[in-house]
């Protein structure tokens, strides 16, 4: 059973992950020679404050983004 893991920031819909999860689970089927229901995805949400791009966190990226307009 393959176990695949994804770690994304958080702010996407439902419908976006629910998305994410039927395309992931369609490659692992397809290139895994698996059943869907073997399959399992899991999503790990974090926080723009705990997500750092070049020794800034993104929240402060997109705050910097923001007031430059």
């Amino acid at each position: 059973m393959p176990l695949i893991q994804a770690t994304i920031l958080q702010g996407r819909s439902v419908e976006q992950k629910n998305e994410f999860f039927a395309r992931v689970t369609q490659v692992a089927v397809e290139t895994l020679n698996v059943k869907p229901e073997q399959v399992r995805v899991v999503i790990h949400e974090v926080a723009p404050e705990h997500w750092c791009i070049g020794g800034l966190s993104k929240a402060e990226i997109d705050k910097r983004a923001a007031e430059k307009g």
